[in-house]
Protein backbone atom coordinates (compact mmCIF):
# COMPACT_ATOMS: atom_id res chain seq x y z
CA UNK A 1 0.00 0.00 0.00
CA UNK A 2 1.05 3.20 -1.03
CA UNK A 3 0.05 6.35 0.99
CA UNK A 4 0.04 10.63 -0.81
CA UNK A 5 -0.61 12.86 1.47
CA UNK A 6 -2.16 16.05 -0.57
CA UNK A 7 -1.63 19.25 2.21
CA UNK A 8 -2.10 23.36 1.68
CA UNK A 9 -3.63 26.01 2.70
CA UNK A 10 -8.00 26.32 2.67
CA UNK A 11 -9.06 26.60 -0.77
CA UNK A 12 -5.78 25.59 -2.51
CA UNK A 13 -7.05 23.37 -4.74
CA UNK A 14 -5.72 20.10 -3.12
CA UNK A 15 -9.39 18.77 -4.22
CA UNK A 16 -8.52 19.59 -7.88
CA UNK A 17 -5.32 17.62 -7.41
CA UNK A 18 -7.24 14.15 -5.39
CA UNK A 19 -10.04 14.43 -8.31
CA UNK A 20 -6.93 14.35 -11.27
CA UNK A 21 -5.21 11.29 -9.22
CA UNK A 22 -8.54 9.68 -8.95
CA UNK A 23 -9.59 10.06 -12.88
CA UNK A 24 -6.23 8.59 -13.51
CA UNK A 25 -6.17 5.29 -11.45
CA UNK A 26 -8.55 2.75 -11.50
CA UNK A 27 -11.46 2.82 -9.24
CA UNK A 28 -10.39 -0.52 -7.53
CA UNK A 29 -6.59 0.58 -6.72
CA UNK A 30 -7.21 4.04 -4.51
CA UNK A 31 -9.26 5.23 -2.00
CA UNK A 32 -9.14 8.50 -0.37
CA UNK A 33 -9.39 9.56 3.15
CA UNK A 34 -10.25 12.91 4.20
CA UNK A 35 -9.07 14.62 7.03
CA UNK A 36 -12.00 16.32 7.36
CA UNK A 37 -13.69 13.58 8.45
CA UNK A 38 -11.80 13.06 11.35
CA UNK A 39 -12.66 16.37 13.38
CA UNK A 40 -13.52 15.43 16.71
CA UNK A 41 -17.49 14.89 17.62
CA UNK A 42 -19.16 17.98 18.97
CA UNK A 43 -22.04 17.02 19.68
CA UNK A 44 -22.30 17.46 23.55
CA UNK A 45 -21.58 21.15 23.05
CA UNK A 46 -24.49 23.76 22.22
CA UNK A 47 -24.84 24.81 18.48
CA UNK A 48 -23.52 28.61 19.56
CA UNK A 49 -20.25 26.85 21.06
CA UNK A 50 -19.93 24.34 17.90
CA UNK A 51 -19.89 27.22 15.44
CA UNK A 52 -16.96 28.84 17.44
CA UNK A 53 -14.77 26.03 16.94
CA UNK A 54 -11.58 26.48 15.03
CA UNK A 55 -11.47 23.88 12.62
CA UNK A 56 -7.69 25.24 10.97
CA UNK A 57 -6.44 24.14 14.37
CA UNK A 58 -4.65 20.72 15.16
CA UNK A 59 -6.24 20.08 18.39
CA UNK A 60 -9.63 20.36 16.22
CA UNK A 61 -8.60 16.49 14.81
CA UNK A 62 -8.93 13.16 16.20
CA UNK A 63 -5.34 12.36 14.85
CA UNK A 64 -5.11 8.91 16.48
CA UNK A 65 -8.42 7.76 15.21
CA UNK A 66 -6.81 8.66 11.52
CA UNK A 67 -3.59 7.04 12.19
CA UNK A 68 -5.34 3.78 13.42
CA UNK A 69 -7.40 3.58 10.19
CA UNK A 70 -4.49 4.02 7.80
CA UNK A 71 -2.54 1.18 10.12
CA UNK A 72 -5.22 -1.05 9.91
CA UNK A 73 -5.51 -0.30 5.87
CA UNK A 74 -1.97 -1.28 5.38
CA UNK A 75 -2.84 -4.60 7.20
CA UNK A 76 -5.36 -5.49 4.83
CA UNK A 77 -8.33 -4.75 6.84
CA UNK A 78 -11.32 -2.24 5.87
CA UNK A 79 -12.23 0.69 8.28
CA UNK A 80 -15.44 2.83 9.03
CA UNK A 81 -14.76 6.45 7.81
CA UNK A 82 -16.52 8.74 9.95
CA UNK A 83 -18.86 11.26 8.27
CA UNK A 84 -18.45 14.72 9.38
CA UNK A 85 -21.36 17.69 9.07
CA UNK A 86 -20.13 21.51 9.02
CA UNK A 87 -23.72 22.41 8.85
CA UNK A 88 -24.42 20.61 12.10
CA UNK A 89 -20.68 20.77 13.31
CA UNK A 90 -21.24 17.52 14.60
CA UNK A 91 -20.42 13.52 13.49
CA UNK A 92 -22.81 11.94 11.83
CA UNK A 93 -24.59 8.17 13.23
CA UNK A 94 -24.07 6.70 9.35
CA UNK A 95 -19.92 5.93 8.40
CA UNK A 96 -18.70 5.03 4.81
CA UNK A 97 -16.72 1.39 4.36
CA UNK A 98 -13.11 2.16 3.14
CA UNK A 99 -11.67 -1.06 1.55
CA UNK A 100 -7.75 -1.53 1.46
CA UNK A 101 -6.09 -0.48 -1.99
CA UNK A 102 -3.18 -0.02 -3.61
CA UNK A 103 -2.84 3.69 -3.18
CA UNK A 104 -4.75 5.57 -0.28
CA UNK A 105 -5.02 9.33 -0.61
CA UNK A 106 -5.11 11.54 2.49
CA UNK A 107 -6.14 14.96 1.67
CA UNK A 108 -6.29 17.72 4.48
CA UNK A 109 -4.85 21.08 5.46
CA UNK A 110 -3.75 19.45 8.69
CA UNK A 111 -2.31 16.32 7.97
CA UNK A 112 1.59 17.43 8.19
CA UNK A 113 1.31 19.39 11.32
CA UNK A 114 1.11 15.18 13.15
CA UNK A 115 4.43 14.68 12.67
CA UNK A 116 3.20 10.14 13.66
CA UNK A 117 1.12 10.93 10.94
CA UNK A 118 3.27 12.46 8.69
CA UNK A 119 5.78 9.22 9.44
CA UNK A 120 3.24 7.03 7.31
CA UNK A 121 2.76 9.19 4.27
CA UNK A 122 5.21 7.76 1.57
CA UNK A 123 5.08 10.89 -0.69
CA UNK A 124 3.61 14.05 1.02
CA UNK A 125 2.70 16.97 -1.85
CA UNK A 126 1.74 20.33 -1.01
CA UNK A 127 -0.78 22.43 -3.21
CA UNK A 128 0.54 26.31 -2.95
CA UNK A 129 -1.56 29.05 -3.98
CA UNK A 130 -1.92 32.80 -3.30
CA UNK A 131 -3.41 33.92 -0.30
CA UNK A 132 -5.97 36.42 -2.26
CA UNK A 133 -7.00 32.80 -4.75
CA UNK A 134 -7.61 30.77 -1.76
CA UNK A 135 -9.73 33.00 -0.38
CA UNK A 136 -11.85 33.46 -3.04
CA UNK A 137 -11.83 30.20 -3.33
CA UNK A 138 -13.48 29.53 0.51
CA UNK A 139 -15.70 32.41 0.38
CA UNK A 140 -17.67 30.48 -2.52
CA UNK A 141 -17.30 27.37 -1.16
CA UNK A 142 -18.53 28.66 2.55
CA UNK A 143 -21.66 30.54 1.26
CA UNK A 144 -22.79 27.46 -1.45
CA UNK A 145 -21.72 24.45 0.65
CA UNK A 146 -21.45 25.53 4.19
CA UNK A 147 -24.49 27.79 4.72
CA UNK A 148 -22.39 30.83 5.84
CA UNK A 149 -22.68 34.35 5.10
CA UNK A 150 -20.25 36.47 3.58
CA UNK A 151 -19.51 38.26 6.65
CA UNK A 152 -19.27 34.96 8.87
CA UNK A 153 -16.80 33.92 6.01
CA UNK A 154 -15.13 36.92 6.45
CA UNK A 155 -14.86 36.73 9.91
CA UNK A 156 -13.96 33.28 10.39
CA UNK A 157 -11.02 34.10 7.91
CA UNK A 158 -9.50 36.92 9.65
CA UNK A 159 -9.67 35.61 13.16
CA UNK A 160 -8.57 31.64 12.74
CA UNK A 161 -8.78 30.63 8.71
CA UNK A 162 -5.39 33.20 8.07
CA UNK A 163 -3.98 33.39 10.89
CA UNK A 164 -4.08 29.11 11.52
CA UNK A 165 -2.25 29.47 8.06
CA UNK A 166 0.40 31.22 9.29
CA UNK A 167 0.94 29.22 12.23
CA UNK A 168 0.44 25.61 11.24
CA UNK A 169 -0.04 25.18 8.06
CA UNK A 170 2.48 27.05 5.97
CA UNK A 171 5.19 25.81 8.25
CA UNK A 172 4.43 22.39 7.27
CA UNK A 173 5.29 23.05 3.85
CA UNK A 174 9.00 22.07 4.84
CA UNK A 175 7.83 18.49 5.26
CA UNK A 176 6.57 18.39 1.82
CA UNK A 177 8.82 16.28 -0.87
CA UNK A 178 6.61 17.83 -3.34
CA UNK A 179 5.11 21.64 -4.06
CA UNK A 180 2.72 22.16 -6.42
CA UNK A 181 2.68 26.15 -6.87
CA UNK A 182 -0.21 28.02 -8.41
CA UNK A 183 -2.43 25.36 -6.59
CA UNK A 184 -4.70 22.86 -8.78
CA UNK A 185 -4.40 24.79 -12.12
CA UNK A 186 -0.68 23.67 -12.66
CA UNK A 187 -1.12 21.02 -15.13
CA UNK A 188 2.57 20.42 -15.72
CA UNK A 189 3.64 19.61 -12.04
CA UNK A 190 0.02 17.67 -11.64
CA UNK A 191 1.18 15.77 -14.31
CA UNK A 192 4.46 14.97 -12.96
CA UNK A 193 2.99 14.07 -9.68
CA UNK A 194 0.57 11.76 -11.59
CA UNK A 195 3.29 10.22 -13.87
CA UNK A 196 4.70 9.25 -10.57
CA UNK A 197 1.78 7.90 -9.01
CA UNK A 198 1.54 5.58 -12.48
CA UNK A 199 4.99 4.55 -12.00
CA UNK A 200 4.43 3.36 -8.46
CA UNK A 201 1.32 1.40 -9.22
CA UNK A 202 2.22 -0.31 -12.25
CA UNK A 203 5.57 -1.48 -10.69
Amino acid sequence: MFIIGIAGGSGSGKTTVVRKIIERLPADKVAVLPQDSYYKDNGHLPIEERQKINFDHPGSLEFDLLIDHIKKLKKGLPVDRPVYSYLTCTRQKETVRIEPREVVILEGILIYTHLPLCRLIDIKVFVDAESDDRLSRIINRDINERGRSISKVLERYEKTVKPMHLQFIEPSKRYADIIIPQGGENEVAIGILLNTIEKIVSS
